[in-house]
């Protein structure tokens, strides 16, 4: 009898952290769709492994050009799959845009492909991620059909969830909606969603008896020797000079004495050629997390922006995990990315709801958690 094994399916996939995630969870990944090119080679070299999924398919096509129900016959084939994981593209819905900027376009309609996906594949239970944005007014008409769309398919969809990183033992300040919904089929007495925050602010800790928010300084010890993704940008001469008058360990361009021509008419982003502070979660990794100049992206001591390594460990990313493409296009698969350790506390409590899969050399063996018990195994 080897290793049960839970049966996932990632779309938007992006490097895989979300995919890395439920592999560590005891997920196997049936298939990954991703259409960047880079995102979906660092896919298949890192989740597409021996070690990790070895049986992934990656398509790196227009999700739009593939047929929900051609893969769910090809992969799932009448079988379930227990777990649909996604992050439809977040621009349309990003906190970034002014006024109305952003409600017509095209990319909101992807969570309603995202969809089409959930109706083909009948998922036990799915679980979207997405900006904080795609709660905003201006877009209520996407989610309320998406939510219309579960009701009628089956899906109890719970209320949507903005969860902050940190809170849950990540090294970073990163606010982000996610969206569960379970088959009217599986059993929800007892769950409760979401999961409880298991970390907080310093002052709070002792009176919570939870623990205090993790630092980002681990992220900035050496990295190994040859990683490709130990680069950072090259500054001309007049940015290293103001990063140099940047005080250490969260110095901001005020501190700087830069001043833009734009900055005469307003002040600016502040975070913006500002040092990260290694003693407090790091600020959210976007993707221009590798450029000063769209953020706090300075390393805390040296005059020079951070490195993907550094990067990708604060997005939980390990060591042994190499993103391809250069360091723009590794910066965007890193800050695109669902933290690996955030997603795994997310699927970890989404596994009560799911039935016990085990896998002999003959045969498939499902065995319910709510007789489990009486079968003398223990639900994971």
């Amino acid at each position: 009898m080897t290793d049960f094994k839970f049966r996932a399916a990632d779309l938007f996939a992006g490097a895989g952290g979300f995919s890395l995630a439920a592999v560590q969870s005891g997920f196997e990944i049936a298939f990954a769709v991703e259409f960047d090119t880079h995102a979906a080679t660092t896919y298949r070299d890192n989740i597409a492994t021996p070690e990790r999924s070895k049986n992934v398919v990656v398509y790196d096509k227009d999700i739009t050009s593939l047929s929900a129900a051609g893969l769910a016959q090809k992969h799932f084939n009448g079988n379930d799959c227990d777990l649909l994981l996604g992050g439809p593209p977040c621009q349309g819905f990003s906190t970034h845009r002014i006024k109305n900027a952003g409600v017509d376009d095209p990319r909101n309609a992807l969570i309603h492909v995202y969809f089409d996906f959930v109706r083909n594949l009948q998922p036990k239970v799915f679980l979207m991620e997405n900006v904080p944005g795609m709660l905003w007014q201006r877009h209520k008409s996407y989610v309320d059909e998406f939510y219309r769309q579960a009701g009628d398919s089956g899906y109890t969809v719970y209320v949507p969830q903005k969860l902050d990183a940190r809170d849950y033992g990540i090294p970073q300040r990163r606010q982000r909606v996610f969206i569960l919904g379970v088959r009217n089929d599986i059993s929800t007495e007892g769950f409760e969603w979401p999961p409880k925050p298991s970390h907080c602010s310093p002052e709070l800790a002792e009176k919570t008896g939870l623990m205090p928010w993790n630092s980002c300084a681990s992220a900035f010890s050496p990295a190994e020797n040859n990683d490709v993704n130990d680069v950072h940008m090259n500054h001309g001469p007049e940015l290293v000079e103001v990063f140099s008058r940047t005080p250490p360990n969260g110095g901001s361009r005020r501190d700087s004495g830069r001043v833009l021509p734009c900055h005469e008419k307003h002040r600016g982003h502040q975070d913006v050629y500002g040092r990260i502070d290694p003693s407090q979660p790091a600020p959210t990794m976007t993707a221009s997390c590798i450029n000063p100049s769209k953020g706090r992206f300075v390393h805390p001591v040296l005059n020079h922006g951070i490195t993907a390594r550094q990067a990708a460990r604060i997005q939980t990313f390990p060591d042994d995990f190499t993103f391809t493409g250069g360091l723009i296009a590794a910066g965007k698969q890193i800050g695109n990315a669902v933290p690996v350790d955030f997603g795994q506390v997310l699927i970890e409590h989404i596994k009560t709801l799911l039935g016990l899969r085990m896998y002999s050399d003959e045969q498939e063996i499902v065995v319910s958690c709510s007789s489990a018990q009486s079968a003398e195994l223990v639900c994971a």
